[in-house]
Parts: structure tokens; C-alpha cells; sequence
């Protein structure tokens, strides 16, 4: 009988070296890594299987913890306090940037770094290395070694750079011993593949050096990178920190999730693979990252989804959805039965078989995405030019077919009123974007085709039984996707067939809080989720795109307050619970915090100002 993790998701927290990123629990346990690269198999996985590894620094007995990270910082610091004393755990990543800020330098070792110290009393320690590769599949081998341990199994060697005695039974090191006030201790844990030259052992002062590189490296890149300054900064700042620390650095993707298959009910099978990029985040993506983070990063992750999706339009091809953090296409889907899941909640899967169905929703968010950074050195380079177009020509031919819709529903497709919205996008974009992309002879038919959809989804998308614009053509189930009609610039939110849409989401598509679902219509799959706290921030944008400060600022604070005390977000609330569910840290919710909490503050400062609310130029 595997033994399950039960954690709650909020009880973790996430560091990050921008190639991967490892979860660290309230309690000092690093129960998710996966290296090298994000979506690579776990090295630790107790976060989804109590047997599928774990690395463990914490006082020996019951002891409270708090924890924060440093300001500007993916540094996690956790303060334990015991009856005997206070110890306090810094965990980091080994990073460091170039001059430029945006490039890890190639020679950066891939190390966790972890650093003890006692503040007062003296205090017994435990801690427990017990690293499984491979999603628990492998049980390495490891030995002493002088300066730590060395551990060998599957495709990875690692050393454990310690100077505390540890015992070693086969697979697992333990150790325990007592730190005195004013006493502190570093660990160092490298990774390397198995082909490479091994890692060797860290001695404090070097594990030292290591750490204070990276802090100032993520300090360096905060000075530099985040400027925002509006309502919730620290929010918007921590957020912004988050989807940088989900940001694959060597080619500038951008993954949804640091995690796979947190389940989206708790037991049930809603569980997907989210270490992967989408398409369809990109226009919002790019919107949050030049908010709260930097349009270099908002450059490259265009720069990387143009690259991956460029072969893919025109001849007829089908423009992928997502792709792996270096441009992969093929993401197959299979299921881990060996691990039992978070609270049980099985399949666990890696992949997504999502990867090749037809979302027309793309097309408009990379013309979205390149309409952003439309003045920005090389963007529109003669290779994307070629590629938008051809993008704008494909949801010009495709728009009228189904497809499975931003949510990826597994039932039968469907002519889904957001796909639809976001062809129109693309053409809008495409129309206006014609000189820079030199397809001034297509403007006619972009805009006659523009104005066809516009009219399709007037009048097919809109449902006088819910007086709403609703998910499908002919439907009337509502959904929370239709809340971007305003956003994308096809209606004002001031139109009044939008404010009923709006009025209606915000009282039929809601739990007994407020928080928003993202839809409660049939979707092929058992079961049922979680209330979506990236379509609430988008109800809250909503109302301040609608003029509606009082409202926009309730719904933003309802979904905020839901921020675990590290200011992170998962990807959904639990109706009944009110725990936080799915994917973890999940971007989408960061994003829709960052663009909300920017809509506000556009907001506000025009009614300071007594002049009406400038939408931003990239709707």
C-alpha cells in the first residue's frame, strides 16, 4: 500500500533556477523536482506518492513554522519554532544571469541550495535525502563520499554536499544533529545527466557564494525589471516574480504549472500534465509579463512560439496548441499507475493528450501577442511576417469549423462563441498590422471576413433565454471565456448586451462566494472542478473595463484573498472546502491577477483624473 501525500497544495511553496523548479512544504520538505528541465520526470514526487521522494531538513519534534520569501526574491526563508529553540531554513536555486539580466550563463551549476541556522536555544535537527528518479521508478544507490554523498540510478547522478554526518541505508541518507544559537550549516544538492562529468562535493564557503549569486541575480533582475505601481504591488510584484520563476530561461517559454495532475476535485480525474506552454496563454501572457515582469521576457516567449509554431501554418497544417519548453510537438499522454496521486486522486499523467486537437482560438492569441510587441526591435522579422499572415489567413478559412474550445473540453467539438471571438481577433489584428507585415492587398477580404464573424457571433452567440452571449452557437450555458469580449476590443463592456453578459456570469455562474467557474455545461469528462480563479479575476477586469470600481475591486480582493501566505495561487478554490486546487503555482491565475489589478488601476487613475478609462492599445 503506497502511502499518499495530504498536504494541502497551499502548504507549499516554489523556487525556481528558470530551467526547473522544486516545491518546498511548510515543514521543510522539498516533495517536487524535476530535472533538468520542468517537464522532466520528478526526482522528488511525494507530492503526488508518499514513496516517490523527498529531501527533508526540520526540527526534530512538533515546532510551528512561518515563512515568507525575500522581498524581490524566489529566496524562501522558513522560521521554525520549538520549545527548545528557532531555527530558520533559506532555500534557493543556484542561478545567475548575465549582465543583460535575461541569459543564464551556460557554466551555472544546477543545485538546490539550503542554509540553517539557530537564533536562539539550541535545536535538534532531522533530515531525510531520499531522492527517487523517474517518478519513483528508480531506486537509486547511494554512498558516502568525502564532503556528502553520491547517488547514481537512472539517468541522473547527484551529490549531496553536506558537512553534517549522515547515515546511508542503500537509498536513503538520514542525519541528525543539533544546532546551538549563532550556529549555521549549508547543503548543496547538484544534479548533472548521467553521460556528463559527475558533480563533486561544495564546501560551505563555496555553497555560500553559490547562494549569494542568486540572490542578487533575482534582486539584480527585480531593480531592473518591475515598475508597477498601482493597488496590490506587492501582489502584482510576487506574481510577476512567480511567472518569471515559470519561465524556461534557454528559449523563453513560459510552462502553465510547475506541476502535473493536481487534481482539479480532490479524487477525482481531472488531472493534467500543465509543464508545458500554450498558445492559447500567449496574448495574456505577454500582457501580465509587460505589467509586472519585462517586455525582454514577453520578446523571447513570442520569439519561442513563433519558432515552434511556424511549420505549422499554411499547406493546410493544423497550428499546434502547446509545445515542451524547447519547442517539442509531440506531448503523448500516458498515465503513471504506480503513483497514487495527491489524495488519492488518480490517473497521474505525463503529457497532454490536448496537444493535437483543434483550438481556433490560437490564431487570434499569437496575432494578439505579436500585436503587443508590434514596435519592438525584430519582431516582425521577414520569417514572422511570412507566419502571421498565414496565421491570419488560416482563421480567415477556419473559422466556421468546430473545435474542442479554450478549455480543451474532450466531448465532440462544438462552435464555441471564444474560438470564434479570437478568429475575429486575429483578423482585427491582421488588419491592423497589414503595412508592418506587407500584406496590404489582403486588407479587403481580412476585413470583410472580420465583419462576418462579427456578425455570426452578434447573433449566433447570443442567447435571449440567459441574456448572455454564452459558450456555443445556438447554447444557452453560460461561460466565463465570453467575460474577454471587451478585452478583445469586439464590444465595449459598457454595450448593454455585455453588461447582461456580465450581470449574468456574476449571478448564475458563481459558488455562494462570488468566484467564478469557468462553465457548468456538459464537457465529456466524469466528474466535476473547482471554481477558476483566473475567469474571477477576469469577472473583475470585466467590471472595471465597465466602469464599475466598486464591483471590480470586490471581485479582485475576493479571488486575491485567496493567495496562500506566499502570494501564490493554484488553479482553482474547492466550492465546499475553500482549498486551493489543481496545478500549483498555475500562471493563468497569476496573469489574471496581474491584468485585473492593471485594469483597476487604469481605472482609478481616470476617475483621479475625471476623464473616461483608456482601453490599452493591444485590445
Amino acid at each position: 500500500m503506497r502511502r499518499v501525500s495530504d498536504l494541502a497544495i497551499s502548504d507549499y511553496g516554489m523556487i525556481s533556477d528558470c530551467r526547473s523548479a522544486a516545491l518546498v512544504s511548510r515543514g521543510g520538505s522539498i516533495d517536487w523536482l524535476c530535472v533538468p528541465r520542468f517537464d522532466s520526470p520528478s526526482l522528488f514526487g511525494r507530492l503526488l506518492d508518499g514513496d516517490a521522494g523527498h529531501w527533508s531538513i526540520r526540527p526534530e519534534g512538533e515546532a510551528s513554522s512561518s515563512r515568507k520569501y525575500w522581498k524581490g526574491a524566489l529566496v524562501l526563508e522558513t522560521t521554525f519554532r520549538t520549545s527548545k529553540g528557532v531555527l530558520v531554513l533559506e532555500d534557493v536555486m543556484a542561478i545567475d544571469l548575465k549582465s543583460d539580466h535575461h541569459t543564464l550563463r551556460t557554466d551555472a551549476p544546477r543545485a538546490i541550495l539550503r542554509r540553517l541556522r539557530c537564533e536562539d536555544g539550541e535545536v535538534p535537527i532531522a533530515a531525510s535525502f531520499c531522492p527517487r528518479p523517474e517518478f519513483g521508478l528508480v531506486t537509486p544507490l547511494l554512498r558516502k563520499a568525502p564532503g556528502g554523498i553520491v547517488g547514481t540510478g537512472g539517468s541522473e547522478l547527484f551529490f549531496l554536499s553536506s558537512d553534517v554526518p549522515c547515515e546511508v541505508d542503500r537509498s536513503v541518507a538520514t542525519g541528525r544533529f543539533v544546532l546551538k544559537r549563532g550556529e549555521r550549516t549549508s547543503f548543496a544538492l547538484q544534479w548533472a545527466s548521467s553521460w556528463e562529468a559527475a558533480p563533486g562535493p561544495l564546501d560551505q564557503e563555496e555553497i555560500d557564494g553559490l547562494f549569494d549569486e542568486a540572490v542578487e541575480s533575482w534582486l539584480d533582475w527585480a531593480r531592473q525589471h518591475q515598475a508597477y505601481q498601482g493597488p496590490w504591488k506587492d501582489l502584482v510584484d510576487r506574481s510577476g516574480q512567480i511567472l518569471e520563476g515559470l519561465t524556461f530561461r534557454p528559449t523563453g517559454a513560459v510552462i502553465a504549472a510547475a506541476t502535473t495532475s493536481l487534481p482539479e476535485r480532490v479524487g477525482g480525474v481531472r488531472n493534467w500534465d500543465y509543464r508545458y506552454s500554450w498558445i492559447r496563454d500567449a496574448s495574456l501572457t505577454l500582457q501580465a509579463l509587460w505589467v509586472a515582469a519585462c517586455p525582454t521576457e514577453a520578446h523571447r516567449y513570442f520569439e519561442f512560439l513563433a519558432g515552434s509554431a511556424l511549420s505549422q501554418i499554411g499547406d493546410g497544417a493544423q497550428m499546434q496548441i502547446m509545445y515542451g519548453v524547447g519547442g517539442e510537438h509531440d506531448l503523448s499522454e500516458r498515465e503513471v499507475p504506480r503513483l497514487s496521486g495527491w489524495r488519492g486522486s488518480r490517473p497521474v499523467r505525463v503529457g497532454n493528450a490536448a496537444w493535437n486537437q483543434l483550438q481556433l482560438d490560437v490564431y487570434g492569441e499569437i496575432l494578439g501577442a505579436a500585436w503587443i510587441l508590434r514596435d519592438q526591435h525584430d519582431v516582425l522579422n521577414p520569417l514572422n511576417r511570412q507566419f502571421l499572415v498565414r496565421a491570419v489567413d488560416a482563421a480567415a478559412s477556419r473559422w466556421k469549423e468546430r473545435d474542442n474550445g479554450i478549455w480543451e473540453l474532450r466531448g465532440e467539438p462544438r462552435h464555441f462563441l471564444y474560438s470564434k471571438l479570437m478568429c475575429w481577433s486575429a483578423l482585427d489584428r491582421g488588419v491592423a498590422m497589414a503595412e508592418a507585415i506587407g500584406a496590404e492587398d489582403q486588407v479587403p477580404r481580412w476585413e470583410r471576413v472580420r465583419e462576418e464573424i462579427g456578425a455570426a457571433i452578434l447573433e449566433e452567440g447570443w442567447s435571449e433565454k440567459a441574456g448572455a452571449f454564452t459558450q456555443s452557437f445556438g447554447s444557452d450555458a453560460l461561460d466565463a471565456s465570453t467575460l474577454r469580449i471587451p478585452s478583445v476590443g469586439l464590444l465595449p463592456a459598457s454595450d448593454p448586451r455585455m453588461r447582461s453578459t456580465i450581470e449574468a456570469i456574476a449571478t448564475h455562474l458563481v459558488d455562494r462566494r462570488g468566484l467564478v467557474y469557468r462553465y457548468r455545461a456538459e464537457d465529456g469528462l466524469p466528474g466535476d472542478e473547482g471554481t477558476f480563479l483566473l475567469c474571477t479575476f477576469w469577472l473583475a477586469q470585466a467590471w472595471a473595463l465597465a466602469g464599475q470600481l466598486d464591483r471590480a475591486r470586490e471581485v479582485f480582493e475576493l479571488a486575491a484573498g485567496y493567495v496562500n501566505d506566499l502570494g501564490l495561487l493554484a488553479e482553482e478554490v474547492d466550492p465546499e472546502t475553500e482549498e486551493l486546487l489543481g496545478n500549483f503555482p498555475q500562471a493563468f491565475s497569476h496573469i489574471g491577477l496581474i491584468n485585473a489589478a492593471w485594469a483597476i488601476s487604469s481605472l482609478e487613475k481616470a476617475q483621479r483624473e475625471g476623464r473616461p478609462m483608456v482601453v490599452p492599445d493591444w485590445t
